[in-house]
């Protein structure tokens, strides 16, 4: 089914039809005086208190629906998805339904679309808001009607009663603003079986016809009068300063209008802009020409000498000395004593930047003290807080309007680049836009840690584990806002490594300090990308050492289904309580058989060829994959068919879960295979796609199967769980081709070549 934005009626004269008193709009239940400052509501919305105007939904005289989504678009469908769920409670049409992309602002709780949290956090607040509207609309009827309210059902965009009585949307708004909202603790839900939407392929992606047709407005396309271009010129090592610079050439160049110095940040980086020199132009070419025209003279200061190879080798020495216990369960060194046969392991992860294919840009404009900013951001109340401080302005005078983002990955949900943006507005007067090229996307990322990870095991007579040790080391996310940090965080190490689903009897996971001279951020799975790499790894190299199958030792090893004791553990679990989201084996089990027999495990391939396998919950998600691989004996890796499927509780949007899948398995390949920033004297070595690797079409799978087990429990992640099993999935599959390990990441570093 395709939405419409309705011909001949457009968003003013929607808005002015609010603004008379001629839409009923309903949401969360607030108090009065809780309409967002600034936003159209506090412009538009009545000011009948009974009515208790909110921020989610509005139904004009004219039946027409609008619905505002607070979360950002990226290509995971969310601006579609949450949508959805409030017109499938309301019992809307579709193609009556519009959508508006909320400003920035708090009340509309988290807007920081990351951590694959917009489904599991707003399901809930989406289905009250569809839910209480459709209830108003059904007692404005019974009303109309003299009839009692339980005889009146919405659907299909009216409300019907007995006799085949049947009133639209629109012919209801006026009698429904009269009445008062629902209290939570009335409201009724629809039965699966009513749903017209939710869990169902009928909604198409909305901005699609848009995208395809080049309509669609990204952070590039915001083009406000008086506008200027803007390439900023960094120094290339964190923390360096500039000694001088000369923009004779740069000033040359045709079409640069100006050259502004911006101060250079101060104290942890945080989310602040950079600084360095602007180069102003009638357009990114002419800035962009003047920026690398810049003759600059700078120094790296005390992180000049930071060095991949060195802190490599520091993170593995650290990995091998105890570290601090986040996790113990029973003697694990009196059972390594008394193990029969020990074995261990020791995987590397490189720094990895998000080389999303849209690179950063922003555009701000700054009048009277207030501050308007246009930018493809995943998190606009990030961005205003940011901006504010960096202007020197109350929070509530910075408007952030979210653009689609062309990827993000966790990349643009850190302001810096429009802070960059407001600061150039506040100095020219002027709009300014701030264009990233590629190669500053690569070299000035908040890039994902390098990471250590040692494992051992003390194995009994079967080849089963009856001790496991393991350490993980790497520089923590803190480090970026507080400079002496050097330890995980609790959260972190939830990510894949205290949460170690096996029943064995000892247990100890250790973790150890690390601190990197960059900045350090969340990418898409974060700690689950090294986690999940070493625990999956290494579970397939106990499996060929007790000469088992590698499906068949994991089905053994991950026991009977329960729930996992985490007593005693510091274990966040993404801030949902463990009643509700428990570590259950039975789901890990359940989709890893599923996935093993559809992927028809066990068929025989000859050599060269491979089947690798991994499971493994991550943002309360459980995702199985099976990858298969063609190694040619010159070492080259081809990649035939994935087999990937997810048990994400209650599924809203499946086309859009399927596309999430398939994307993580180019995604996760592209990590495995190819991903890797390194450092020199400070500075990132690499600069753009042709040496920052992304999967092409020979890297990538030829054929990703996709499976979405049924599940009412309540939902989970998607958009990140897919990723961390394709890493071991597939380094177990070139062991089952070849017979060589992987254990560093990534795999090009590697000579694959048999026969």
């Amino acid at each position: 089914m395709t939405s419409v934005e309705p011909r001949g009626f457009d968003r003013r004269q929607f808005l002015s039809g609010i603004g008379t008193g001629s839409a009923l709009l309903v949401g969360s239940q607030l108090s009065a005086g809780t309409i967002l400052p600034g936003s159209v509501l506090e412009q538009t919305a009545p000011t009948n208190e009974p009515l208790q105007p909110s921020i989610w939904l509005a139904i004009a005289e004219d039946g027409s629906v609008r619905i505002w989504t607070h979360r950002s678009e990226m290509g995971t469908g969310i601006r579609t998805s949450l949508p959805m769920v409030v017109a499938d409670e309301l019992g809307a049409d579709w193609d009556k339904v519009t959508i508006e992309q909320a400003l920035g602002d708090r009340r509309y709780g988290s807007q920081n679309t990351d951590g694959s949290r917009s489904i599991r956090r707003f399901y809930e607040p989406m289905r009250r808001a569809g839910a209480a509207a459709r209830a108003m609309l059904e007692q404005a009827a019974a009303k109309e009607w003299n009839v009692d309210a339980k005889q009146c059902a919405a659907r299909e965009h009216a409300v019907h009663g007995p006799d085949g009585k049947r009133l639209g949307f629109g012919e209801l708004v006026a009698a429904a603003r009269e009445l008062s909202p629902p209290k939570t603790e009335d409201l009724t839900f629809r039965k699966p079986a009513e749903r017209r939407y939710v869990g169902k392929d009928e909604v198409r992606f909305y901005d699609l016809d848009d995208i395809l047709m080049g309509k669609a407005k990204f952070g590039a396309d915001v083009r406000p009068e008086g506008m200027v271009f803007a390439a900023i010129w960094r120094v290339p090592v964190l923390g360096g300063t500039i000694d001088s610079f000369d923009a004779t050439a740069a000033k040359a160049v045709p079409g640069v209008t100006e050259v502004v110095e911006l101060d250079l940040f101060e104290g942890p980086p945080a989310f602040q802009a950079l600084g360095g020199i602007a180069v102003i132009g009638r357009n990114t070419h002419a800035a962009t020409r003047g920026r690398d025209a810049l003759e600059v003279k700078w120094s790296g200061g005390d992180n000049a000498g930071f060095s991949s190879p060195a802190f490599d080798a520091e993170m593995q020495a650290t990995a091998q000395e105890p570290g601090r216990v986040v996790r113990e369960v029973g003697d694990v060194d009196g059972a390594m004593k008394a193990a029969g046969a020990k074995h261990e392991a020791m995987y590397t992860v490189p720094f990895l930047a998000h080389a999303q294919m849209e690179p950063l840009a922003a555009v701000a404009s700054v009048t009277d003290g207030k501050c308007t900013v246009w930018a493809p951001t995943q998190n606009p109340q990030a961005a205003q807080g940011a901006i504010a401080a960096a202007l020197g302005i109350n929070p509530k005078n910075v408007e952030v309007h979210v653009t689609l983002l062309g990827g993000g990955f966790g990349r643009k949900s850190k302001p810096d680049f429009a802070v960059e943006a407001a600061l150039l507005a506040q100095k020219l007067g002027k709009p300014v836009r701030v264009q990233w090229t590629r190669e500053d996307d690569t070299r000035f990322d908040y890039y994902h840690s390098a990471a250590a990870v040692h494992v051992e095991a003390g194995l009994g007579d079967d080849g089963m584990p009856t001790a496991w040790l393991q350490r993980s080391v790497f520089p923590p996310i803190s480090l970026t806002f507080s400079p002496r940090a050097d330890m995980p965080s609790a959260g972190e190490l939830g990510l894949g490594f205290t949460d170690l689903p096996y029943p064995i009897t000892n247990i100890r996971c250790e973790a150890g300090r690390a601190r990197a001279k960059t900045r350090i951020g969340w990418m898409r799975s974060v700690h689950h990308v090294q986690h999940a790499f070493s625990e999956c790894s290494f579970v397939d190299e106990l499996a060929a050492k007790a000469g088992a199958d590698p499906l068949e030792y994991l089905v053994k090893l991950i026991g009977e289904p329960r729930h996992v004791d985490l007593t005693g553990v510091e274990y966040p679990n993404q801030g949902e309580p463990l009643e509700r989201y428990p570590v259950d084996t039975g789901r890990l089990l359940r989709v890893l058989k599923h996935v093993a027999e559809k992927a028809n495990w066990g068929r025989k391939l000859p050599q060269g060829k491979g089947l690798g396998i991994a499971a493994h919950r991550s943002f309360l998600g459980y995702v199985a994959t099976v990858v298969e691989v063609e190694v040619s004996k010159a070492g080259t890796v081809r990649i035939p068919r994935v087999d990937i499927g997810i048990d994400a509780g209650t599924i809203v949007n499946p086309d859009r879960v399927r596309a999430q899948l398939e994307g993580a398995a180019t995604f996760g390949i592209g990590i495995a295979l190819l991903g890797e920033i390194t450092f020199a004297d400070g500075a990132v070595q690499q600069g753009n796609y042709h040496d920052f690797l992304v999967p092409r079409m020979p890297e990538a799978p030829r054929e990703v199967h996709t499976y979405l087990l049924p599940n009412d429990a309540p939902p989970s992640g998607v958009g990140e769980t897919g990723t961390p099993p394709m890493a071991p999935a597939l380094c177990n599959a070139i062991f089952a081709a070849t017979g060589k390990r992987v254990r560093r990441l990534p795999i090009k570093q590697h000579d694959l070549s048999w026969g």
